[in-house]
């Protein structure tokens, strides 16, 4: 036999087995589950020689702070109650009769407030009036003639002062987070901004410049203008830039349905505004409450007129206004009632007109500061293709077009996109503008 026959008969190499067959073979074998000892084992695993004494002593220590709670008195529960054998009902009694509540009253009249320990006049109403001293922890100096107060109900002692009663929509009015919106976000206004900020700013941080001249600074303010044209955001600006305590009301809060509540609720506002060192109250639509007196023949606006003339009383009336600045927003200006638009009410009247073409190109700029736009963006063409636009339609068309660029889902704004809002905003909802409204009404009057 030839070398190369022996070669040929030697046997074939066994090929390695595949990590298939392997795996096959794992899961075929069967999982034999820990018995008890296995389990106490694992579970003693990393335990010291004295953990169960540690553990014991740690339980016998939680009882007896238990035992110790309960003989103290001290349960947890959800009425916090101690255990009916240490209630002194007696006590409870006594101590519910000292400290009885209070009874509200009002201060008519302080007499004697000359000597150490004078007497006090109270109206308790529905009741009587009487004469009374001051309770313990009652200062002589607490106390001023028609104030509200708390008196006890045996001896009707003045035991603590209380503040003005003001209705909580009232009080609900205060603006109490600042306006995120700057002077610099009103494009177009510059010079609306300069004579409110004389106004409203110069006042508050320059008063010696009226002293020196004799002078009383100007104290009511009217915005009025087209719809759109930044009256409102001009006064979210001032209550952003000024300390001073702002209050934000709207026109058709003072209509009320009973006889005599819108002027109570004017009166309790200037009230409110009086008790702070600088404040700014904002009228805004004061069309709705501020229109023409006339006579119907049926009484129905009379409420309305009532509340009127609480505001104009409040404005220049027998008592002083106080370091209030009054904001009256309009864009109906030729309704107002010619009592409220007198100078020593409104002094100043600052007029919101539609933005000329620099002042729309600036717009267009702020609006377009915050989006994400091209950068070969034409703003004084848009501007040019949008006459007698104000400011909330420009608003619109920056609007519109990010919406362009969503529908052709695109991350940027194109001139295109602008050039589309244009045409869809300032010419296809052209009939829904107020501005052709608003200057028919200026030309009648």
């Amino acid at each position: 036999m030839s070398q190369q026959e022996q070669d040929n008969k030697k046997p074939e190499e066994k090929k390695p087995e595949s990590s298939d067959n392997k795996e096959d073979e794992k899961k075929d074998t069967p999982i034999n589950p820990l018995d008890a000892e296995e389990i106490k084992l694992i579970k003693r695993y990393g335990q010291g020689p004295y953990s169960g004494k540690i553990k014991e002593t740690e339980d016998g220590l939680k009882k007896m702070v238990q035992e110790v709670n309960e003989l103290c008195g001290v349960k947890e529960s959800d009425t916090g109650l101690a255990n009916p054998s240490l209630w002194d009902i007696q006590q409870d009694k006594a101590t519910l009769q000292h400290e009885m509540p209070l009874q509200v009253a009002r201060c008519t009249k302080i007499i004697d407030d000359d000597e150490e320990e004078p007497k006090y006049l109270i109206n308790v109403r529905q009741i009587a009036k009487y004469v009374v001293g001051l309770g313990e922890n009652v200062a002589p100096t607490d106390i001023e003639e028609g104030m509200r107060i708390g008196v006890d109900r045996t001896k009707y002692q003045i035991r603590i002062p209380l503040p003005p009663k003001i209705d909580a929509s009232v009080t609900m009015m205060t603006v109490e987070e600042k306006p995120d919106i700057t002077y610099n976000d009103i494009g177009g206004s510059k010079e609306q901004i300069d004579k409110i900020r004389e106004v409203v700013e110069t006042p508050l941080l320059h008063p010696e410049k009226f002293e020196g001249l004799g002078i009383d600074p100007p104290k009511g303010v009217l915005l009025y203008g087209p719809p759109g044209t930044g009256k409102t955001l001009l006064a979210r600006a001032v209550a952003n830039r000024t300390d001073a305590t702002f209050i934000r009301v709207i026109g058709s809060e003072l209509v009320q349905k009973y006889v005599g509540e819108g002027a109570r609720m004017v009166r309790e506002l200037f009230q409110m505004a009086r008790q702070r060192k600088a404040c700014i109250i904002f009228f805004d639509e004061v069309d709705a409450i501020g229109g023409t007196r006339f006579d119907d023949g049926a009484g129905g606006d009379n409420e309305v007129q009532r509340t009127m003339l609480e505001i104009v009383n409040q404005l220049d009336g027998f008592e002083a206004r106080g370091n209030i600045k009054v904001l009256m927003a309009t864009n109906r200006p030729d309704i107002l009632d010619p009592a409220l638009m007198r100078p020593g009410r409104l002094d100043r009247k600052i007029e919101f007109g539609l933005p000329d073409l620099e002042a729309r190109t600036n717009i267009f700029r702020i609006h377009a500061k915050n989006m994400n736009v091209d950068k070969d963006i034409r703003y004084e063409l848009l501007a040019r293709l949008c006459p007698n636009a104000t400011g909330a339609e420009i608003r619109s068309v920056c609007t519109e077009a990010g919406m362009f660029a969503i529908r052709a889902r695109r991350k940027t704004v194109s001139e295109k996109d602008m050039l589309d809002a244009i045409n869809k905003v300032i010419k296809g909802y052209q009939r829904f503008s107020a501005t052709p409204t608003y200057q028919e009404s200026q030309h009648i009057q």
